[in-house]
């Protein structure tokens, strides 16, 4: 009998959790593969001295290689529950890159969206860093954008948030606003790795206009194989307007980094759509050091796509930096150690291809 009960237990299982699959609306599995040359004029070791020219296969010479996985079920009375698997990966080497290090160090959430807004919990985006993107004339390329600043500043911290729950309002005469709590803490001390973000934007079918701010504390209980946790205060205000094809912004950025550095970003430029296949960008950023004026450094790059078909491009970029004083700007994210760029000038370009899935 104790057989027999535990087989129709058993089956009351399978029939329970089949039937969950079955309601499951979609799981989808998506993408995107980038790789190419690069040659830089300088590369920086360790130690910020220069150390000669570079021409290597690069990888995610524009968006970040990535697989992941996000599916939705239907609730009825238009919610929805949600969530994101995602990889960042390495076509170099297959190992991980472009996330904290982690197999699912880019994104691993699970939400519920509705008419209230969406509610997310899991290792995602801050505010922050979502409204840096947005006002990225360059669409946060990881050759020759602000991205790059963002990640010589505060490595990985703020783009991929763990033991994070946000919310996002619902859209309201174009105004939205999100915010993220990430939880930190260690014994004896709740505030240790805490971070908190938040953003608010105004958007309609021309204009763009967000704010947003960041805040976080070092140490906590995360462990990831990159940092993560590095203690800074964020704020920017970003703006961008559309002419037809053509598309231009312009944005504010400050770093202030304990016990290290507090750098503004003044950052501008355009995306224009020549033709359907076609499209070119350019971009500059001036980054200043609030604490010593000697500190400078001006970065410009520009790039041209050439779409094959809807999913695939080629691409080409050009760009360089110059570095007076103290100041150590880089030219690309080439690898996910973030060597700072060499001093002087540094001129560089990238060719490659990327296909999405």
């Amino acid at each position: 009998m104790e057989i027999s009960g535990l087989k129709l237990t058993a089956s009351a299982v399978l029939l329970f959790y089949g039937s969950t699959a079955c309601a499951q609306s979609s799981v989808t599995l998506y993408g995107l593969v980038d790789a190419g040359v690069e040659y830089s004029s300088k590369t920086a070791n360790s130690t910020g001295r220069d150390v000669g020219k570079t021409f290597a296969m690069v990888d995610s010479g524009v968006g970040p290689s990535f697989f992941g996985m996000t599916g939705k079920e239907d609730l009825g009375s238009g919610m929805q529950a949600e969530f994101t698997l995602a990889s960042g990966i390495s076509l170099a080497n297959g190992g991980f890159k472009s996330s904290n290090g982690n197999l699912f160090g880019q994104q691993a959430w699970v939400g519920l969206r509705g008419l209230f807004g969406e509610f997310k919990g899991g290792v995602q985006f801050s505010p922050f860093y979502l409204a840096l993107y947005e006002s990225d004339p360059r669409q946060f390329s990881e050759f020759g954008s602000g991205l790059v600043q963002y990640c010589s500043d505060v490595f990985v911290t703020g783009a991929f948030n763990s033991n994070a729950v946000s919310y996002t309002s619902p859209e309201l005469a174009g105004f939205q606003g999100s915010v993220m709590l990430a939880l930190g803490g260690e014994a004896g001390d709740f505030s240790a790795g805490r971070q908190w973000s938040a953003s608010l934007k105004y958007q309609n079918s021309t204009a763009l206009i967000n704010v947003a701010i960041y805040a976080g504390n070092s140490g906590g209980t995360v462990q990831t194989p990159y940092p993560s946790t590095v203690e800074f205060e964020g704020r920017t205000v970003g703006v961008a307007y559309t002419f037809g094809s053509l598309t231009v912004k312009g944005s504010f950025v400050n770093f202030k980094v304990a016990g290290s550095h507090n750098n503004n970003v003044y950052g501008g430029g355009f995306k224009y759509q020549v033709t359907p296949f076609v499209d070119v960008n350019s971009g500059v950023w001036y980054t200043s050091d609030r604490d010593n004026s000697a500190n400078h450094s001006l970065m410009a790059a520009a790039g041209t796509d050439y779409f094959l078909s809807r999913r695939t491009m080629l691409y080409f970029q050009i760009g360089m930096v110059s570095n007076h004083g103290d100041m150590k700007t880089g030219l690309a994210v080439s690898s996910l150690s973030f060597l700072s760029g060499a001093p002087g000038t540094t001129v560089g370009g990238n060719l490659g291809i990327r296909h999405s899935f």
